[in-house]
């Protein structure tokens, strides 16, 4: 079974930083890429950011380029994503998944989804 459990999501400030994290099977970990997808209240479910198993490839939505970076650490079965320069326009309950890794839109198909962790963005 792929297991991905998320933590992280709180409620900040615009212009803050939080970092979400992901855990996630050794299997996982080895065999697929893993991203952040997230959902915002009335709105379709959107791919964040994704990174490939072997970690070389990222791919980032364009709303959070520059803001948001991926990375994962193997010895920790851990998978990060730091967002900096939050706006309200983040807020979303954001999920973890893991697949296939897709170019354009970074995990293409989605094979495991995580529960979620909201991420509140208000003054």
């Amino acid at each position: 079974q792929l297991q991905l459990v998320e933590s992280g999501g709180d409620l900040v400030q615009p212009g803050g930083s939080l970092r979400l994290s992901c855990a996630a099977s050794r299997r996982i970990l080895d065999s697929y890429a893993i991203g952040w997808f997230r959902q915002a209240p009335g709105k379709e479910r959107e791919g964040v950011s994704s990174i490939s198993h072997a970690g070389g490839i990222t791919y980032y939505a364009d709303s959070v380029k520059g803001r948001f970076t991926i990375s994962k650490d193997n010895s920790a079965n851990t998978m990060y994503l730091k967002m900096n320069s939050l706006t309200p326009d983040d807020t979303a309950l954001y999920y973890c998944a893991a697949g296939p890794f897709n170019s354009q839109y970074g995990v293409q198909p989605v094979l495991s989804w995580g529960q979620g962790t909201p991420v509140t963005v208000s003054s």
